[in-house]
């Protein structure tokens, strides 16, 4: 087991459930007009879904290390962690600017798909890592 990333599983579980019941409640109530409701639709809620997939990924990677160890398994968690930090991470960033209507640098969108390599990146390690074992 890898205890490492059952800490961040949970990490990202704990926070999947305070962005997503704060995302349901308060920003629906903060949402006044048709776009915020939809880029709130759109963006935080794909953030938090994918944290929530990625938080189960990590323990399923966790537990697989036990059969699975090694430097392949490690680098699907780790590209799990880094895909959530950048592609959900990103999408709440961009909400939060656009409610508090701050410009920022065109550049934070494109973390959102290096999040999503990185997501990609992680299931062909564990991929690999399984088809080695």
């Amino acid at each position: 087991m890898h205890k490492g990333f059952l800490i961040w599983a949970s990490v990202f579980g704990i926070l999947g459930v305070i962005l997503g019941a704060f995302g349901a409640h308060k920003f629906n109530e903060l949402a006044t007009t048709p776009e915020l409701k939809e880029f709130l639709d759109r963006a935080y809620k794909t953030g938090v879904t994918y944290q929530f997939y990625h938080a189960f990924a990590l323990i399923a990677v966790a537990l697989l290390y036990v059969y699975i160890p090694g430097s392949l398994a490690q680098w699907a968690g780790r590209c799990f962690i880094t895909g959530v930090i950048l592609f959900s991470g990103s999408l709440y960033l961009m909400t939060l600017v656009k409610f508090a209507k701050i410009d920022i640098p065109s550049i934070i969108g494109i973390l959102t798909p290096i999040g999503g390599v990185f997501f990609i990146a992680g299931w062909a390690c564990l991929l690999l890592a399984v088809i080695k074992k």
